[in-house]
């Protein structure tokens, strides 16, 4: 993932709700089984299987945040373990097909959760952080990113 993308997320996850955030992994797993679709297509096989760990371990991070007491989450835990296994054998195997399957479920899931975020008015998880500006008005052909009220004292507060 490019260090563009990266900023990109980390801004995303810092202004998400708990719906929201669900939704960012969605997109997460998506984006690294694209990079591992990628270099799977060029022959660099260590470049697609640290991509595809990097999706398990999002995929992780979703079962781990799971209310196992639901229905709803008992039937999410089991595509999340199957789309695991697919990824692990698709990394075995080489076959990109296995790959494309998983990336489509998640991408439905996140099509689903985009419509729950629409009903979801809960305020951002993470409270007292950087204010972020994103315009034209600095840069000619670039934009720039303004960050108001520096501080040290920023993020989750426990």
């Amino acid at each position: 993932m490019t260090l563009e993308k990266k900023q990109q997320y980390t801004l995303k996850i810092a202004q998400a709700n708990k719906t929201q955030m669900i939704t960012i992994l969605y997109e997460m797993v998506a984006d690294y089984i694209n990079e591992a679709i990628d270099g799977f297509a060029i022959g660099d096989r260590d470049e697609a299987a640290k991509a595809l760990s990097h999706a398990q371990s999002c995929i992780d991070e979703l079962i781990r945040s799971l209310n196992l007491e639901y229905e709803l989450a008992r039937n999410l835990h089991k595509i999340y373990l199957f789309s695991k296994k697919e990824l692990t054998a698709s990394g075995a195997s080489g076959n990109m097909h296995r790959m494309w399957r998983v990336r489509k479920n998640f991408e439905s899931l996140k099509a689903a959760y985009e419509e729950l975020e629409r009903y979801d008015a809960s305020p951002a998880i993470m409270g007292n952080t950087q204010k972020v500006y994103a315009g034209l008005t600095y840069g000619r052909y670039a934009l720039n990113e303004d960050i108001s009220q520096l501080s040290m004292n920023r993020g989750l507060m426990a």
